[in-house]
């Protein structure tokens, strides 16, 4: 008998925002969500295209949920957020699912990473941002899934940071 073998994280990603109906993904674009952002791109149910900044694409998400449509940013940078979670995102009340890859941390090379590591949790906490670190596979599909309904229900945003714990296996 042979043994299935598990779905890949960045599958169970995709098929929770499908079945979430959220179609819009504007990413800024990162090594660790290259799979990801690829399978997005091949999925004609997306809207998906790259933006220069972390805030343009919550900008354009947070418009996009004024408008009646559901979308998620992916990033890797979180260092410059802060300001437009919390005068737009938090404030306005937009369920924004943010996927953050987790750099900074087990083995980072970039000190500047390291830093915004240390700090991310913090400035969500400080605005009562609700937060969740998938670390192994077998909690994907759950955490997603349910912090996404969490965001749509209470209109609020969520960030779903991604440990290298997660990411760094096989893809």
């Amino acid at each position: 008998m042979a043994v299935a073998e598990a779905q890949a994280w960045h599958e169970i990603v995709l098929q929770a925002l499908k079945r979430n109906d959220i179609k819009l993904v504007p990413y800024v674009p990162d090594r660790v969500l290259t799979t990801l952002i690829k399978n997005i791109h091949a999925d004609p149910f997306f809207t998906t295209f790259p933006t220069a900044r972390e805030e343009e694409a919550v900008g354009i998400v947070s418009g996009a949920w004024m408008a009646g449509m559901r979308g998620a940013v992916q990033t890797s940078g979180f260092a410059t957020l802060a300001n437009v979670l919390a005068s737009l995102a938090v404030p306005y009340q937009v369920p924004l699912i943010m996927l953050v890859s987790e750099r900074g941390t087990l083995g980072e090379f970039n000190y500047g990473q390291a830093l915004v590591c240390r700090t991310m949790r913090p400035v969500l906490d400080s605005l009562a941002m609700e937060h969740h670190t998938v670390t192994r596979l077998d909690e994907v599909d759950f955490i997603v899934d349910r912090s996404i309904k969490q965001a749509i229900t209470t209109q609020a945003p969520v960030a779903l940071i991604l440990s290298p714990l997660l990411t760094a296996a096989r893809t």
